[in-house]
């Protein structure tokens, strides 16, 4: 192990540009009064819509997260970013009861975890995926060559 991979990097705030930028999104999307925009007409196409939504949010979490900690403590960051999102998704339900035209629902609260644990679960699943054709494309390479 080199001196590099040995040393603790430090955290570069600008890992936290993405949550913002998320976080604001939500947040104004949030504040347009009900009948300023519609849905089509599929069922339960504003819980997928809240769930892709908070996926997004929950990614962004991800990225802010210290990588170090992030790959050494999986769980626990996983564990963080679905209670985060569904925070996130009960403050956003209380501000939503103060827009006119727009309601505050348990259902879509529950939506917004699920995004959150979608966003764990697609990270944890691209990452697999990457190690899985690392491992399988450095053998065939050596195959090839032999």
């Amino acid at each position: 192990m080199t001196d590099m991979e040995r040393r603790p990097q430090p955290y570069r705030p600008v890992r936290l540009l993405p949550l913002f930028l998320a976080m604001g999104l939500l947040f104004y999307q949030s504040h347009q009064p009900g009948d300023s925009f519609s849905l089509p007409d599929i069922d339960h196409i504003d819980k997928l819509l809240h769930c892709l939504a908070y996926a997004v949010l929950g990614l962004a979490f991800l990225f802010a997260l210290p990588p170090r900690w992030r790959r050494q403590r999986p769980v626990p960051a996983g564990c963080a970013v679905v209670l985060f999102c569904l925070l996130y998704g009960v403050f956003d339900e209380w501000h939503q009861s103060f827009i006119p035209g727009r309601f505050a629902g348990i259902d879509d609260a529950a939506a917004d975890a699920a995004g959150g644990v979608l966003a764990v679960v697609g990270d944890w699943t691209w990452r697999r995926w990457r190690t899985i054709m690392k491992t399988s494309g450095g053998s065939r390479e050596s195959a090839r060559s032999g």
